[in-house]
């Protein structure tokens, strides 16, 4: 298809990806709507029209980054077979999120720290950290754990504390570092509890 044969973006297309662009940069809060209708090329009624607020635009575009993340990781981790390799490749799929040009770490945390408790970045940012934290939880007693939900949640925060150092220093090595002390919470939360008793007889 030659450039004048590619279909035109919609309004609303233009208007996602000048909020995803600059929001992601910028901040949800820094930016103002006048930049993202400048970005877009379109008439200010016709962000109105769409998503009658910037709530509502910061709302489609944290749904849309969610959408992203989820099949990205869901993409990844059809690479691994088991629940264990499962559960470490998660960070490993973070490590090449963040390895990308142009990332500056995770849209939801970044958003989440500018958010108003009960405000539309607080729900997004729920409804992606609910859905990661269920992953986590299912593969946890997929895996075999004893206390998947305990866990899931020892691994979040190594997945989250990862997301943070990747926005601070750049790069994939905090995810590369995470992986390494989510090994260690796995061998200790895996291990067969007869097999344990019977080294120690």
């Amino acid at each position: 298809m030659t450039k004048a044969e590619t279909p035109r973006l919609s309004a609303r297309e233009r208007l996602l990806a000048a909020a995803d662009e600059l929001f992601y940069e910028e901040g949800v809060n820094t930016v103002g709507i006048d930049r993202v209708i400048e970005r877009a090329g379109v008439a200010k009624a016709s962000l109105y029209s769409l998503f009658g607020s910037k709530d509502e635009l910061i709302r489609a575009y944290l749904e849309q980054r969610h959408g992203r993340r989820k099949q990205r990781i869901e993409d990844g981790l059809a690479r691994y077979e088991t629940p264990r390799e499962q559960l470490l490749g998660l960070f490993d799929v973070l490590g090449e999120i963040y390895a990308r040009p142009g990332s500056r770490g995770c849209a939801f945390i970044n958003a989440g720290v500018e958010a108003q408790p009960g405000g539309v970045i607080d729900q997004a940012t729920r409804e992606y950290r609910g859905w990661l934290e269920t992953l986590f939880t299912d593969l946890a007693r997929e895996a075999g754990a004893s206390d998947p939900a305990g866990l899931a949640t020892q691994l979040m925060l190594l997945y989250d504390g990862a997301s943070v150092s990747a926005r601070l220093a750049g790069g994939p090595h905090a995810a590369q570092a995470a992986k390494a002390a989510a090994t260690a919470l796995l061998d200790a939360a895996l291990v067969d509890p007869e097999l344990l008793d019977a080294t120690r007889v």
